[in-house]
């Protein structure tokens, strides 16, 4: 199978073209070429996740060099140039960052990781490339069958996998995604079914059989057109449901794999004769190749059996599948990985099967000399999130700590973590002992975490109770669901905008300790009390077995401010359509000035009309980009990418300029900077960031 010649060498050196340029433009998005400064500013007390502990960033304008040898790797790949030493270039780059931090792993970035290492041992330069036009000997050459084998497979393995992972019961029942189901791309679906339908027919149970068949259709001629279609609408639509770089858009360029290997000469023959100088080639004519093996001796070749070399690459094909078959299911021997999922996050290809929310995180630190106590900002050190999920981050996370804080007089730092979370809509819980110091802790990569608590599985089937508790509740009223273990307590603390917050069990025995009172309370099943606002409480599982209990509360601060803005609303309707009659008082004139005055929210004395005006605004500039045409819309996304991309080869050049001939004087050095920093006249990013803080993510 391995050994047959591709009869015309198309396309797998036309999809190094297509990957290529995707990961030229992938650099300076996902890899953060242009905020590595951010990320890697010398000197900096940041806590790192590496693969290995010993792996650390270069200072960083030799990262930046490194980036640009990536960067380089990624052109001359996507160009054919030099092809070997660029696909050498990028492997040897792009592995380093991947293993700099694991932090940023999944599952797409571990695939281009996959077809830049299989680019380097295929014959990815034999059409349409400038090595064909340097070389004469390889252009227009063919190419060998197991080239085309190990990436369809690659791909096929993606989609496969994928679906087996989804077969696990939280993803068939429709808990991983639901939130998904209230996406305004799926609004023609709930046209004609309710929410509920869509979120488990056509989110989870779609996406199931997507992955599961998405394989096998793309491989058949009679449904490869079908799996065209679904699959380009699939990926069309994570492109805009998930931030997920480039990766819809490296599977839409690897469908046509699936294809005759011809498909392009006969594509691009039917162009106009004036654009073929610009165009790959279309002639039939094809040079033999040294890398195949033939039925036939083909003119002017001398192969007609296999030599090593084409046996090697057979067997290398049958081994690299086996271990991506493998791999998923590898967890069993780096168990230390595994908390309430298996392995990290990145090459089991699970996508989007486990959803997490953490409602309550808490360090605590104790001096092991003094023995005070005190606490740490979550998070604080890092960039990232992902330490609160993952015990062999959270090691490196504690491990950091105690180096760090001795700078701050801590003497011998002892780290607790109180981490509590919710995975796929389960109940709040914790997934670590928060009794265990996790700088002594013991961890390894081969035996299972110790201080791992484990999930509380049986208490699954209360996720239907916990949605029909929800349906009851009005608008303005929420709720937390807890479980905890015996022996075990949460402290704590209810904001003073929180003025109406209880406690009622739904299973189990607890002790609410009110702190400040130093009053205990017992409550059991289906009991209810209220807890003060403004102050400390400690709820206590007494009970042999894990409590539950919900809290429900109501932001009354909110509450009041939305029930205000709602009065000054139909105030200023009344005043504009003219059947107000009472003059406005002083501290209301700027309810009645013209919609596009801003000096109005400016000169606003009372701070409630202040934030009313502030949020019209906004809500105005959120309807305007939502109504906004396409040519707008294409425009603001290129100027933001524009700034981006600027952003990122300026930062490059200084740094180049730095490695080359020294630093520059701060103020010439601020100067760059500064001019590197600038972005367009509206700044998408911070803008969002401010639309979603004050309407909300519901309205965007």
């Amino acid at each position: 199978m391995f050994s047959f010649s591709d009869p015309s060498g198309g396309f797998e050196p036309l999809l190094t073209v297509c990957v290529g340029l995707l990961m030229v433009i992938d650099v300076t998005q996902e890899r953060g070429l242009s905020h590595l400064d951010y990320k890697y500013l010398d000197g900096a007390p940041v806590c790192r996740f590496p693969l290995l502990n010993f792996l650390e960033p270069l200072p960083l304008d030799w990262m930046y060099l490194v980036y640009l040898v990536l960067f380089l790797g990624s052109l001359g790949i996507m160009l054919g140039c030099f092809y070997r030493l660029s696909c050498l270039m990028f492997i040897s780059t792009y592995w380093y960052i991947f293993f700099l931090d694991k932090t940023a792993w999944n599952n797409h970035s571990y695939l281009y990781g996959l077809i830049g290492f299989q680019l380097t041992l295929m014959n990815g330069n034999r059409y349409w490339s400038l090595d064909g036009l340097r070389r004469p000997s390889i252009r227009n050459a063919h190419v060998p069958l197991w080239n085309y084998t190990l990436l369809r497979t690659q791909i096929f393995i993606v989609y496969f996998i994928a679906g087996i992972k989804k077969l696990d019961a939280d993803w068939v029942e429709g808990y991983s995604m639901s939130y998904l189901a209230h996406h305004w791309l799926f609004d023609p679906f709930k046209a004609i079914l309710p929410v509920e339908l869509v979120n488990l027919l056509v989110v989870h149970g779609g996406g199931l059989v997507l992955d599961l068949t998405a394989g096998y259709l793309l491989f058949f001629d009679a449904t490869r057109p079908y799996a065209f279609f679904f699959v380009s609408y699939f990926h069309c639509m994570n492109s805009q449901l998930f931030s997920i770089g480039m990766f819809s858009y490296t599977m839409l360029a690897t469908s046509p794999l699936f294809c005759y290997p011809d498909w392009p000469r006969r594509f691009f023959s039917h162009f106009p004769s004036f654009l073929k100088p610009v165009l790959p080639l279309t002639t039939p004519e094809l040079q033999p190749s040294t890398s195949c093996v033939y039925n036939e001796r083909p003119a002017h070749s001398k192969l007609s059996k296999p030599r090593l070399k084409h046996k090697l690459a057979a067997i290398f094909t049958l081994l690299y599948i086996a271990e991506q078959f493998f791999l998923p299911y590898s967890h069993f021997i780096t168990q230390g990985y595994n908390n309430w999922t298996n392995g990290l996050y990145g090459y089991s290809w699970d996508m989007m099967v486990h959803s997490r929310s953490h409602q309550h995180v808490k360090i605590t630190y104790k001096d092991g000399k003094t023995g005070a106590i005190g606490y740490l900002n979550p998070g604080v050190f890092t960039h990232s999130r992902r330490w609160k999920d993952h015990g062999d981050m959270l090691k490196q996370y504690a491990s950091c700590l105690s180096h760090l804080l001795p700078r701050y007089n801590v003497t011998d730092p002892e780290i607790y973590f109180d981490i509590w979370v919710s995975i796929n809509e389960r109940f709040q819980q914790r997934i670590f002992d928060p009794r265990v110091d996790i700088v002594k802790a013991d961890w390894s990569p081969f035996r299972p975490n110790p201080w791992l608590m484990p999930l509380l599985v049986d208490l699954s089937p209360w996720r239907t109770k916990f949605q029909e508790i929800e349906g009851s509740l009005d608008n303005q009223t929420e709720i937390v669901f807890i479980a905890d273990f015996p022996g075990l307590h949460l402290e704590n603390f209810v904001s003073e905008d929180l003025g109406n917050t209880s406690i009622q069990v739904l299973q189990g025995q607890v002790n609410v300790e009110i702190v400040e009172e130093k009053k205990n309370y017992t409550l059991q099943t289906s009991e209810t009390m209220k807890v003060p606002a403004g102050a400390y409480h400690k709820v206590y599982t007494v009970s042999e077995d894990p409590s539950c209990y919900m809290y429900v509360y109501v932001n009354t601060t909110e509450a009041a401010l939305l029930e205000n803005f709602t009065k000054l609303f139909e105030l200023q309707e009344r005043v504009r359509n003219g059947t107000e009659t009472e003059p406005l008082p002083p501290e209301l004139q700027p309810l009645i000035a013209p919609n596009d005055d801003d000096e109005a929210e400016v000169n606003a004395t009372d701070p409630i009309v202040r934030l009313f005006l502030k949020r019209q605004r906004r809500m105005k500039e959120v309807k305007k980009r939502r109504e906004a045409g396409l040519l707008e819309r294409l425009e603001r996304f290129a100027g933001k990418k524009y700034y981006t991309i600027r952003r990122g080869f300026l930062m490059t050049a200084i740094a180049m300029r730095n490695l080359a001939v020294g630093l520059p004087p701060l103020e010439q050095l601020t100067r760059e900077v500064e001019f590197a920093n600038m972005k367009g006249p509206q700044d998408e990013g911070n803008q969002k960031d401010l639309l979603k803080e004050e309407v909300g993510h519901g309205e965007l």
